[in-house]
Parts: C-alpha cells; sequence; structure tokens
C-alpha cells in the first residue's frame, strides 16, 4: 500500500513537472582544487575522490599556442599529461593522468570552447576542441547547413566525442559514428628540444595517420581543433510505434535499411519494442518540433531522489514486484509525452513531429537550464543522490545480433520480471553504425545495444538480479565477441578488447611513432585498452572481473558463483540461500 500511494505522489510530480517551468542546478566541475592536490571525477560520481583521480597541476589553455606549450611543459618536465573537457561524461578513467598525482599534468579544455569557423563552400566546420556538440550544431544550422552525426546526448565536447567512438544512429552515408563525418584534425603530439618539446600536426582528409587519430582514445595526441563535414540543412519526421517484441529479431535488419536514423528501444520484461521512424525530409515541410528526450530533461530534485529511494527499498527488499511497477509506470509516460519529442517546440500532441536537424538530432536541456533557482537538476548528478546506474554498451556485427536477440529472450521468458529492472531505466536501445576507416572503430556494418540498470552507492553491495545483468552482459562480450562503446562499460567488457580489432596492432604502432614515451598514457587507459582484470574479494560485483569463486562475489550476503542458465559458460552472481542452490 506504501508504494503505491508513493506511485500516485510520483505521478503527481511527473505531470506538474512537465507544465511548469523547471530550472537547473548548473552541471558541476569536474575539476575541483584545494591548496594542495586537484581531483577529477565524472559527471556521474562513479570515481572522483583522490584515491581515483588526483593531478598535480591543472592548466586551462585558450588558445591553440596555450594548449602547444602546456603539452611541451609537460614532455620537457616528464609529467603524465591527460586531457578533459568541460563535461567529464566519460565512464571509464581515460582522462586521468595517474593514480598517485604525483609528476602530471591535466589539461582542460573549459576556456578553449570558442572557435567556430564555417566553410560553406566546402561544407565543413573546423572547431576547437573544448567546443560543446550544442554550439557546433547551433552555429551549423544558423548558416544554414547540417550536421548529420551526432549522439543522442549533446553533453560532449568536440574532441571528446570523436576520440571515444561516440555516436548516433545509421546505416545511411558515411553513417552514425561522428568520426566517420571528420575530414581532418589538429593533434599536438610531443617534439624534441628543437621542437620546442611539442608540434602542431595537421592530419588531412587523405592522411592515413586520420584513421588512428580519430578514435584516439586521447593517447596518441592532444587534439585541438576538429573539421566535420556537413550538408545541406534538412529536416527530419519522427515518430515512435509501441508495439509487441515478437519479431523484433527479424525485423531489426529492414528498420535501419529503410529508416536513415531508425532505432528500435526493446523493453524485454514488457514484451515491448518501440520502432523510431526516423526520416529526413523537405525543409519546406510544417513543423518546428525538438526532440528533448525524457532522461535528458531537468528533474525535479524530489523526483530524483523519491526514484532513487524507491529503487533502493526495492533492491533491499528483493522486491521485483515493485520494479515492474515502476517500469510499467515509466513506459507508460514515456508513450504519452513521446518520449520528449515536442510538436513546434512547446508540448507533444501527436505524430509525427518534425524540425530541423538541429533540434531532433541530440538532446540534453538540463545542461541549460538557467541558474536562478535550484529546484532540479539531471537526474545523475551526484551532488543530489538521485540515480546511480551502470552502462553497458556493445557493439555486435549485424549477423550475429540476431542470436543474441533469441537468447536474451530465452534467459527472459524463464521470469519476465527480473528484466524490469532495466526496462524502468531505457530497456535496450538498439542503434545502427556503419564499417569505418578508423583503426579502433568497427570493421563492418554493426548494431550498438545500450541497457543502464540499478548501481548500489557501496561497491560492495550486491543489487536485485545482478546475475541476469551478467549473463546478458557477457552473453554480448563473450558468446557474441561484441566489442565495448569506449567511453562506457565496466572493466571486464575490455577484456581481450584487442583481439577484437583487425587494425589494433596498426593503432598502437602509431602510438608508438607519436607518443614513444608513453606521456599520453596511464594505467586508467591500460586498463581499457589492454583489458586488465583484477581479481579480489568482491570483484565481480562492480565488474572488475568475472567471477570464479565465491568470494569474487557477496557469499556473506548470498550471493555466489554461479553458472549462467542460458549461456552455460557466462559465471555469475546469483542470489542463493545457499551455496548450493542454483
Amino acid at each position: 500500500m506504501y508504494y503505491f500511494r508513493w506511485l500516485l505522489g510520483f505521478l503527481h510530480l511527473l505531470v506538474w513537472g512537465s507544465i511548469i517551468l523547471v530550472h537547473a542546478i548548473p552541471a558541476p566541475d569536474p575539476v575541483q582544487c584545494n591548496r594542495t592536490i586537484c581531483t577529477l571525477s565524472n559527471s556521474y560520481g562513479a570515481w572522483g575522490d583522490r584515491k581515483d583521480c588526483s593531478v598535480k597541476s591543472v592548466v586551462y589553455p585558450t588558445t591553440e599556442e596555450e594548449l602547444r606549450s602546456a603539452v611541451a611543459h609537460a614532455n620537457k618536465n616528464k609529467l603524465k599529461v591527460k586531457v578533459v573537457s568541460k563535461f567529464s561524461h566519460t565512464i571509464p578513467k581515460l582522462a586521468c593522468p595517474s593514480s598517485l598525482g604525483h609528476d602530471s599534468l591535466l589539461i582542460s579544455t573549459a576556456k578553449y570552447d570558442s572557435g567556430i569557423e564555417i566553410d560553406s563552400v566546402n561544407l565543413a566546420v573546423t572547431a576547437d576542441a573544448g567546443v560543446a556538440l550544442r554550439d557546433v550544431i547551433d552555429k551549423v544550422e544558423e548558416a544554414g547547413l547540417s550536421l548529420v552525426a551526432a549522439p543522442y546526448w549533446e553533453g560532449v565536447s568536440v574532441a571528446g566525442m570523436i576520440s571515444t567512438g561516440a555516436h548516433g544512429s545509421s546505416w545511411w552515408g558515411k553513417g552514425g559514428a561522428v568520426h566517420d563525418h571528420v575530414i581532418g584534425l589538429s593533434m599536438i603530439v610531443p617534439g624534441n628540444e628543437s621542437e620546442g618539446y611539442a608540434k602542431v600536426k595537421q592530419i588531412g582528409a587523405q592522411d592515413q595517420l586520420l584513421n588512428a587519430a580519430k578514435v584516439s582514445l586521447g593517447i596518441l595526441g592532444v587534439i585541438s581543433k576538429v573539421k566535420l563535414s556537413l550538408e545541406r540543412g534538412f529536416k527530419r519526421s519522427i515518430t515512435y510505434n509501441f508495439t509487441s517484441d515478437s519479431s523484433i529479431e527479424n525485423n531489426f535488419m529492414e528498420h535501419g535499411k529503410k529508416y536513415e536514423f531508425g532505432d528500435i528501444t526493446w523493453y524485454p520484461s514488457k514484451h515491448t519494442a518501440v520502432y523510431r521512424y526516423d526520416s529526413r525530409v523537405p525543409m519546406d515541410t510544417p513543423g518546428d518540433g525538438i526532440n528533448d528526450f525524457l532522461g535528458f530533461q531537468s528533474n525535479e530534485i524530489l523526483i530524483s531522489k523519491s526514484v532513487r529511494a524507491s529503487e533502493k527499498l526495492f533492491e533491499s527488499t528483493k522486491s521485483v514486484n515493485g520494479e515492474c511497477t515502476l517500469a510499467d509506470t515509466t513506459l507508460w509516460y514515456k508513450k504519452q509525452i513521446g518520449n520528449g519529442l515536442k510538436n513546434n517546440g512547446q508540448i507533444f500532441t501527436g505524430y509525427p513531429v518534425v524540425g530541423r536537424q538541429g533540434k531532433m538530432q541530440t538532446s540534453g536541456s538540463c545542461l541549460y537550464s538557467p541558474k536562478t533557482r535550484i529546484d532540479a537538476s539531471c537526474a545523475w548528478d551526484p551532488r543530489i543522490k538521485g540515480l546511480f546506474f551502470y552502462e553497458s554498451t556493445a557493439i555486435f556485427t549485424a549477423t550475429k545480433f540476431v542470436d543474441f536477440i533469441k537468447d536474451v529472450k530465452k534467459l527472459r521468458d524463464l521470469k519476465p520480471e527480473n528484466f524490469c529492472g532495466i526496462d524502468h531505466y531505457n530497456g535496450f536501445l538498439i542503434r545502427y553504425i556503419k564499417a569505418s576507416k578508423a583503426y579502433l572503430g568497427q570493421s563492418e556494418d554493426s548494431i550498438v545495444v545500450d541497457f543502464n540498470y540499478y548501481r548500489a552507492d557501496e561497491a560492495s553491495t550486491p543489487r536485485l538480479n545482478q546475475d541476469v545483468m551478467e549473463e546478458v552482459e557477457q552473453m554480448a562480450f563473450f558468446k557474441y565477441g561484441a566489442r565495448p562503446h569506449w567511453a562506457k562499460n565496466r572493466n571486464l567488457a575490455f577484456l581481450k578488447v584487442q583481439s577484437k580489432y583487425l587494425n589494433f596492432n596498426m593503432f598502437i604502432a602509431v602510438k608508438k611513432q607519436l607518443d614513444p614515451e608513453n606521456m599520453l598514457s596511464s594505467e586508467w587507459s591500460d586498463e581499457i585498452l589492454f583489458g586488465k582484470g583484477v581479481r579480489s574479494d568482491g570483484c565481480a560485483l562492480e565488474g572488475l572481473c568475472i567471477c570464479s569463486e565465491d568470494r569474487h562475489c557477496s557469499p556473506s550476503k548470498g550471493y555466489f558463483c554461479k553458472p549462467g542458465l542460458v549461456y552455460s559458460e557466462a559465471r555469475v552472481c546469483r542470489y542463493s540461500p545457499s551455496s548450493s542452490n542454483l
């Protein structure tokens, strides 16, 4: 009864929150300094104390020359160096120069964020590394042009976006990965004394080096400028079709071929698939819609805290039914508001929603709300104790994805309610990216699957249905050989990652050429790039390892290392009254 009273209040707040003006707390600065040391954190609060990432000093260049001078200073003084933007949304600690903080320099591009040059004749835009994606899009649209590919979340810098393989969804044209629209960049690399200890390297569209540099993870050099191809301005028309998931394994290929920007969101516990019909339309098509995705809108702090409190209650009481009711509510609400689409920029009144490319391709309104009040924020802002979650992203070759869906359905059919914890976030988001020439890109047309799920406040705390999420994760990365998204995932997703890229050794060869002293590498980037696991008590709970012994789970709390239910080679932490039970 308590839950349903809370649910009614929650629905009231959702509806109320959708019709009043909400102002958000500005995003926190990812770099915090005191008199002795600076620490870097990511925006989700997944890491960020002195043990995680501390640095000796931080610099804020405003020009390319100042950026070059910072790299030269680090090289001359034998410092480890990393770059972070004003956003810091990468989940792995790729921006950390060292866990110890000694002999390290952090370069922030937060103030190197103003240069945007439009070349209307050659259909291109060149932007400084720290420029926000939204600023680029708006400037391009003002010139009557459009950037074709962008990630769904716009809280990224230009350099960070391409360095980690960020993407939208498309098998058409150059595809949905932003780096495949890069036609040049400038990169600052270490140099010898006669070169001033650092030099700016210009990399053009025909330069073979571009295949390494456009998805570089920040370890080849420091990107200073990025040049992206553009097209004449266009509009898009979007319709969401909420329907049965019965034929999703037969439909996904045709869907990607038919709709230029199509995707599918799959809610397994609800037996529901949401097909996004998303194509370009002529500029004279009526409509001034926007895509203000629900998950990226400002949320009243009370709502975010209430949802988190309910999640923790369901976890502690092992209430699967509670999670399923929350999943039902979330899916119902998304359907009512078109998942955040707004006709004519105001509210959702029906399909299709038509708007300019720059307003439809990406969203993140919680980043930009006025600072006059402090009653709302992005739902995951760590300062408000709101949502806290894992994000797993697997990139499949299209031919293997069919069998993955079938296996997930088998696991779902054993007990559908076990997937409610995924479905009350955003289910399985299925997107499309084309084959790429990037050494750390995809060598063939691929399917990207994202799914989010509850993360405990303490790393030692197991979660409800942990074994289900772990089996899906291991099924993706090991049974079907999916590749991890470089900016997301738990550590285990990167195990043996180098064997999944045909040109991995060519990338490493470029690394040795440009950064022979490994100035731009760290234990954190090595951990991702070379897939190093950790073996310790409880290591499987946070995805630092795949369990092989009960101690890798949490036997004192009833979680033991067991085989998967469908993928028997998986080893997962399953709740059991005793170690002898399955």
